[in-house]
Order: structure tokens, then C-alpha cells, then sequence
């Protein structure tokens, strides 16, 4: 089905810009998904290879084991970088859709579209598809986007960052285990993500490092643009409820997944990646700058949180709130809180 879901997207692309403008939103998230889930195992990939080189040149003692260690470490640094590169442009597309559904230019149901596909499917392949009712365990990949915001004195409302242009994105896989041998309710999510919070300060101010504290501060020049963004791998764990009935055919139950309404609970814990502030403005001579700064400023490494979704088959409404203080030693605690949508696909 995964190659299906290729083979469709390469199909649509060749009917040009026309086609793609009456796509659905949901359906157009859905392939910048694929291309995320692709950079990630076509980077694993090659660096398996090259991580196999070493190790044969460690089995025939052409380097030493610190040797070894340190080109596996280099090449998992350089892997990271290559997929955050191919991750960012895919980021901008995302914000294209989003604007577009936000300007009225996409419908958010494809079956409006003028344009249809037929696709017929041989009698083994829904074979195939029924025996993977059995199965106790299922993969996903998940991708969610939405607004991001800082709570302050335990109130988002004044906030000093724009509601709408900070944006949070958060992409991984998750396994999904049924607890009960003969009952499809209750499920146990767990699994990896990469999640990017992004914040844009309102009136031209822009974050600085002072000593142990981090402030907001405003900007001697016009800011056409001002973006802290924060990098975490985390793993999140939720009791879902899926409430897609169990199906009887031939005498055999079989249970599947995302077919109904769902709902998770439960939270998430992992470690900061890296932070990086970036500032657009035009010097002195009208040239446009774009400053890109990397550091700590001063942000838990650590990072945990409570999370929770409500939604119907793939689809799902998520909130996410951090407990942990986003900065170390502020005098004034604030923690991240984000809304937006999240999507399991099977």
C-alpha cells in the first residue's frame, strides 16, 4: 500500500499545476508527509552503508576502535544535518498549504474535486489487506503542525509572540499495540518524533542571551522577520481509544485501526537537538541580510510534557503543553503550548 501511495503521487505531479490546485488540503499534507517519511529512510539507508564501511575497516585492523567510533559519530552528525536540510525545504511547502487553506484556495475534501482517479485492485490484495486485521501491533507514521505560543503567569492571552505565525511541527513514527486480546478499545502508543517549536516575538524583538537569563529584547534596526526555533527528539507515549468495532468474517474476528473515532492520552519526554534564532532585515544599504544564530540560550535540555488527541479515522485535533520551563533561570517561568492538527497514517 506504501508503494501505492508513491506511485500516486508521481501520477499526479505529471498532470501539472491544474490537478494540484484542486487536490484537497488533507490530501496535499498528506504527500509532503511521504516525502518526509522518504528523506528519512533513504538517509538511514545510506548511512547504514557507510557505517558497514567502517566496521570493515575496524575488522581488518585498518583503524582503531576511537578511530571507528569517531567516523560512526561524524557520520550520524552529517546524516542529521543532510535530513534537517531536505526536512527544511519540505517545511516551507507545508507553510504554503497551510496559507493556501487559510486564503480559501483549498477545499478540505478531495471528493469536491472535479478530477477523480480510478484505481482497481486485484481479489489478493484485499486478501492481504483482511489477514492484517490479526495483527496485535501496527506502524504509523504521524505528522502534526499548528500554532505555538509560550504560557505566561499561567495565561497565553497578551502573549509576546504572534499567535498564528508560530508555528510548531512535529513528525515520527509510533507503534501501535491493542492491550486486549478480544476487545479493540484500548491501544498503547509509543514511538519516536522530531518535534520544532517555532516562536515569532511581536513589535521588532528578538531574544538575547544575558548571562544565566534570556530576554526579550527590542531590535535598534527593522526586523522583517524574528524566529527562535527549538529542535527536541522526543518519545511519546498515549493509552489510545479507538472505537472502529471489530469486524467477523468467515467466523474470524478481525480488529482494525483508525477506522473510527480515536482519542490519546498521555504525554511525551526527550532531549533539545539544538536552538537557532533567525533575524531578516536590510542594512544600511538596502541589502537584505538573513542572521542565523546558533546556541543554548539558556534552554533546557530536558524537556517533557502532557499531550492529548481527539479525531476521526486519520485525523485528530492535538494539544500539547510542556511542563518543563522552556528557559533555565528566568525569573518568569513560561512553558510551550501548542494546538494544531495531527495525522496517523497506517
Amino acid at each position: 500500500m506504501r508503494n501505492f501511495k508513491i506511485y500516486l503521487v508521481v501520477f499526479v505531479c505529471l498532470f501539472g499545476s491544474k490537478m494540484l490546485a484542486q487536490e484537497s488540503f488533507e490530501s496535499r499534507t498528506k504527500v509532503v508527509a511521504s516525502k518526509m517519511e522518504t528523506v528519512v529512510k533513504e538517509e538511514k539507508e545510506k548511512l547504514k552503508t557507510k557505517v558497514e564501511k567502517v566496521n570493515v575497516e575496524l575488522s581488518e585492523n585498518k583503524i582503531t576502535i576511537e578511530d571507528a567510533d569517531k567516523k560512526k559519530k561524524e557520520l550520524a552528525e552529517a546524516s542529521a544535518i543532510a535530513i534537517e536540510n531536505q526536512i527544511a525545504k519540505l517545511e516551507e511547502e507545508l507553510h504554503l498549504i497551510v496559507q493556501d487553506k487559510v486564503d480559501g484556495k483549498l477545499k478540505s475534501n478531495a471528493k469536491d474535486s472535479s478530477a477523480s482517479i480510478s484505481i482497481h485492485f486485484s481479489k489478493d490484495y484485499f486478501e492481504r489487506r483482511e489477514r492484517k486485521g490479526e495483527k496485535r501491533t501496527t506502524s504509523q507514521f504521524v505528522f502534526a503542525f499548528g500554532a505555538n505560543n509560550l504560557v505566561t503567569d499561567k495565561q497565553v492571552a497578551n502573549s509576546d509572540f504572534k499567535y498564528w505565525n508560530s508555528h510548531f511541527y512535529e513528525w515520527g513514527f509510533t507503534s501501535n499495540t491493542r492491550l486486549l486480546k478480544e476487545d479493540n478499545l484500548l491501544h498503547f502508543k509509543y514511538g519516536l518524533s522530531l518535534m520544532y517549536n517555532n516562536l515569532r516575538a511581536t513589535d521588532n524583538r528578538y531574544f538575547e542571551k544575558n548571562g544565566a537569563q534570556t530576554d526579550l529584547v527590542t531590535s535598534t534596526v527593522h526586523l522583517d522577520e524574528s524566529r527562535f526555533r527549538n529542535v527536541y527528539i522526543m518519545v511519546p507515549l498515549h493509552l489510545e481509544f479507538d472505537f472502529t468495532k471489530k469486524e467477523i468474517r468467515d467466523d474470524a474476528d478481525y480488529f482494525r485501526t483508525h477506522k473510527s473515532w480515536r482519542v490519546g492520552l498521555g504525554g511525551y519526554a526527550g532531549f533539545r537537538v539544538k536552538s537557532k534564532q533567525i533575524l531578516c532585515f536590510d542594512d544600511a544599504s538596502g541589502n537584505d541580510v538573513e542572521q542565523k544564530t546558533k546556541g543554548n540560550y539558556n534552554v533546557n535540555d530536558f524537556n517533557y510534557g502532557l499531550s492529548t488527541y481527539v479525531g476521526y479515522k486519520s485525523t485528530s485535533l492535538y494539544l500539547k503543553y510542556d511542563l518543563q520551563p522552556l528557559f533555565e533561570n528566568n525569573p518568569v517561568d513560561q512553558n510551550n503550548i501548542s494546538l494544531g492538527l495531527r495525522f496517523d497514517f497506517n
